[in-house]
């Protein structure tokens, strides 16, 4: 907060932060309509928070959600070892991240939420949430400016009140590609 503040001093009317923090939260598409213009500092979270952030509002505003796992699997980031390594704190760290990851399809997924996914990727969230029927991998969401692209063909039906589903994101470019909407949204609220 004290750094953003000092974006301020130097003459910035607003400051958005691409990170989490005690500030009001902007998610497009989720509440940004709740932005008023005395707040001068807003978050607009992490990349992983806005890819999971617009799968989820389909899923609850839809379906309902009683309890949900995350977990992110993300492109390379500056910090990541491109090859084994002998050192660091936690093995993740450690070992080469350049490789793929590949889901495998299956017959059990269900199509009422794909539905649903591709409805909202169309209007509400068009721009934010993306929706994808092909086979892909994550390097086809280098560059990619949705949030969150949904794949269709890529969850798991594990019961009738359990579901995997996989949406992809690029960390950086979709992440700084949405920084503009609440900027935009920001502005017309002068």
């Amino acid at each position: 907060m004290e750094k953003a503040a000092a974006h301020l001093k130097g003459g910035a009317k607003r400051v958005i932060i691409s990170a989490p923090s005690a500030d009001f939260h902007a998610l497009m598409g989720m509440n940004h309509e709740k932005y008023d213009n005395t707040l001068k500092i807003v978050s607009n979270v992490s990349c992983t928070t806005n890819c999971l952030a617009s799968l989820a509002k389909v899923i609850h505003d839809n379906f309902g959600i009683m309890e949900g796992l995350l977990t992110t699997v993300r492109a390379i980031t500056a910090t990541q070892k491109t090859t084994d390594d002998s050192c660091g704190k936690l093995w993740d760290d450690v070992q080469g991240s350049v490789q793929n990851i590949i889901p495998a399809s299956t017959s059990s997924t269900k199509a009422l939420p794909n539905m649903r996914v591709k409805q909202a990727s169309e209007s509400p969230l068009k721009g934010i949430l993306g929706y994808s029927e092909n086979q892909v991998v994550s390097c086809d969401f280098n560059s990619d400016i949705h949030s969150s692209t949904f794949g269709a063909g890529a969850g798991t039906a594990l019961s009738d009140h359990c579901v995997e589903l996989i949406s992809w994101y690029d960390n950086e470019f979709g992440s700084s590609s949405q920084e503009a909407d609440p900027m935009v949204h920001m502005a017309s609220k002068e």
